[in-house]
């Protein structure tokens, strides 16, 4: 497991018993012993809004970071990874929204296991590489409305 995994497991861990978490970024720097744009990446990749995730921080010597778990209406959830995906999605982006989707129980795990796979770049390979993301998005926007 990568330092990126323990940092984002031990702030998953404070959000489980509150909807939000206060953190400071050096203190976190120091406790993992490394540098604080390693904190700064963790907050942009596993806790950005597309993962349910509100972030809010403040520079300096009392700066905080302040992370607070969404908890939308699923319609509301839907609807915004609908307008998320745009025209185009890679496949990482569509795997983190569809995990989003699993957490807040809008989708099952199986559901988002067989969009995942139907949206696969194996699946799409008979497709020119450079359509791939923009045929991923037409597809996976049509399965999440079906689930509406």
């Amino acid at each position: 497991m990568g330092i990126s995994d323990v940092i984002a497991d031990f702030i998953n861990e404070l959000l489980e018993d509150h909807p939000s978490a206060e953190v400071q970024r050096s203190e976190l720097a120091s406790r993992f012993n490394c540098v604080p744009s390693q904190i700064n990446y963790v907050i942009a990749t596993r806790f950005s809004p597309e993962r349910g995730y509100q972030v809010e921080s403040r520079r300096g010597g009392g700066g905080y970071i302040r992370i607070r778990r969404l908890m939308p209406d699923p319609q509301m959830l839907l609807m915004h990874t609908v307008n998320a995906l745009g025209d185009r999605v890679d496949a990482g982006t569509a795997a983190a929204l569809l995990s989003n989707c699993v957490s807040a129980g809008v989708l099952s795990e199986a559901a988002a296991k067989l969009m995942l796979s139907a949206v696969s770049d194996r699946a799409l390979r008979p497709a020119a590489p450079e359509g791939r993301d923009i045929l991923r998005a037409a597809i996976l926007k049509e399965m999440l409305l079906s689930t509406m």
